[in-house]
């Protein structure tokens, strides 16, 4: 037998090894620690590492295997992720950025790289600029300092909506990600339509419930949802509630939500899926706990406050939450965090029972980046204060955060005072004092740079044992109403022809839901 091919194979295996140790030779080598300094110890974070051309790590499908010139580094913090339970991701998240737990080594071409290192809104962005050469090896140590620490204050951020499939051992990955964004209550929802469920949850109530470091994971539901009335979110609940034979009595589940001793709302604002709709129905019949005011989801803005004023107006307790709706929404790319509300515990550490009260007592505020504080008469958002006719009333609002351009208090959706914010500093503060001749909800609400602005859920004050109704306008949001709901009997008149548009199958539960509300309206004062 010649030798010539065994030759031939081993001059090419020594040919590709010496290739392969020349480009060894080309590369350098990365090591980075990431600290929290205010303790010193290692910190979960988003990382961004690109090159002078502005290319990141990407993975094939779900596979961390990079196919730029960019390594996924192996300590690259991994959960399946993808919209409708596909599996898009892995190791990276949508923008090529993955979360380290504290530190990552890599090895990659030499040349000049930026690298990017944030942890939700209450740290201050590093960002470093890395020029490696070849067969270098080099070492960085980052430390990630707050702008400001709201725990301290007892205020704990949470994100209402994320979708992640998981089981009891994706949590301990789960809860980095989330402190990687500094959130602190992450709630992991199930998501249904007509037809099946998505991003299953292994349990609910206590059992589906993961705490570690002070971070908790909760399992929800945006169950159902439904393109005539809208999509719901329900939290905290003891178990998932699906009505598939009654999929459009939205009243039903609520009830049902509430029994378990969990809360209900509408997802995205009112805006998506007709949600205003379902909210007429729902909401008139005090069933509606709140309302996602914050999320990069809508064209309309990340914090349109129509259907928000419309219900408050009309006399109804809304508290404001947010959320990311990861996957699919964000500042051009899905981000979980991206829009979160802050709750008020007053504790110096974070329980979910305190967390969950306080929640539904509306001690709340919804932001895209700047913080947000209220007090009237010294209570908090979500109270309500019984005042006598003649009463004074004092309102303190400030904005914290950087370029924060506006600050505004505002009652029945009208300003009561105005702070203009310096575009530089990290402070606006703005008070009034008012004596109401009738109840009204106030609020504040704020913008900083673009695409962050904040919002308060209202403190309701009455007045002589009155509600807090807006009686300039009921009249027009009664009207208003009203048209909604003939928009309801419009689509049960000619229904939608497609698979998820199931309201003709459920015209008589609509109906009879329909009839309650306008039955609700006219008990409304409109003089």
């Amino acid at each position: 037998m010649s030798t010539l091919p065994v030759r031939m194979a081993l001059a090419a295996l020594f040919g590709f090894a010496v290739i392969q140790l020349a480009q060894q030779n080309r590369d350098a080598s990365l090591r980075v620690r990431i600290l929290d300094d205010a303790t010193g110890r290692p910190t979960p974070v988003r990382i961004r590492l690109e090159d002078a051309h502005g290319n990141r790590p990407r993975a094939r499908g779900a596979v961390a295997i990079s196919e730029s010139a960019i390594p996924i580094p192996k300590q690259a913090v991994a959960v399946m992720w993808g919209q409708n339970d596909r599996a898009q991701g892995y190791a990276l998240q949508p923008d090529g950025s993955f979360y380290a737990d504290g530190e990552f080594d890599v090895r990659m071409p030499a040349g000049a790289y930026r690298l990017t290192v944030t942890k939700g809104f209450e740290y201050r962005e590093q960002t470093i600029a890395l020029d490696l050469a070849p067969g270098a090896s080099a070492a960085r140590e980052i430390r990630m300092a707050r702008w400001i620490d709201m725990p301290a204050r007892g205020w704990y951020s949470s994100d209402d909506h994320i979708h992640l499939r998981r089981s009891p051992g994706d949590d301990p990955k789960i809860v980095r990600w989330i402190a990687a964004e500094d959130i602190h209550v992450g709630n992991i929802l199930e998501m249904g339509d007509f037809w099946a469920t998505y991003f299953s949850q292994y349990a609910f109530g206590e059992g589906g419930r993961y705490q570690e470091g002070g971070r908790i994971l909760s399992s929800g539901q945006e169950e159902p949802r439904t393109p005539e009335i809208g999509h719901t979110i329900s939290l905290g609940a003891r178990g998932l509630v699906r009505m598939q034979r009654d999929y459009y009595s939205y009243d039903r589940l609520f009830d049902r939500v509430h029994e378990l001793g969990g809360l209900a709302g509408f997802a995205h604002q009112g805006f998506s899926f007709h949600a205003y709709r379902g909210m007429v129905l729902n909401t008139l019949g005090g069933r509606t706990d709140f309302l996602e005011l914050a999320q990069f989801c809508v064209p309309e803005g990340p914090l349109p406050v129509k259907y928000y004023y419309h219900f408050l107006d009309l006399g109804f307790r809304l508290t404001a939450l947010a959320g990311s709706d990861f996957p699919w929404c964000g500042r051009g790319v899905a981000q979980i965090g991206n829009a979160r509300f802050y709750t008020y515990t007053g504790e110096p550490a974070l329980t979910y029972e305190g967390w969950f009260a306080a929640m539904k007592a509306g001690h709340t505020f919804v932001t895209t980046g700047p913080m947000l504080l209220l007090r009237v008469n010294g209570h908090l958002p979500g109270d309500t204060i019984a005042i006598q006719p003649g009463t004074k009333v004092r309102v303190t609002a400030e904005a914290l955060g950087p370029a924060i351009q506006s600050l505004e208090i505002v009652g029945h959706g009208n300003t009561l005072a105005r702070a203009a914010g310096p575009g530089k500093g990290d402070r606006v503060a703005a008070d009034v004092e008012i004596t109401p001749a009738h109840g009204i909800w106030i609020a504040a609400k704020c913008q900083g740079a673009a695409g962050q602005m904040a919002h308060t859920t209202p403190v309701y004050v009455t007045v002589n044992g009155s509600g807090f109704q807006n009686p300039e306008t009921a009249r027009a949001n009664v009207a208003l109403s009203e048209q909604w709901l003939r928009e309801i009997e419009v689509d049960l008149a000619s229904p939608e022809q497609n698979l998820d548009a199931q309201a003709g199958r459920h015209r008589a539960e609509l109906e009879r839901q329909i009839a309650e509300a306008r039955a609700r309206l006219k008990d409304l004062k409109t003089d």
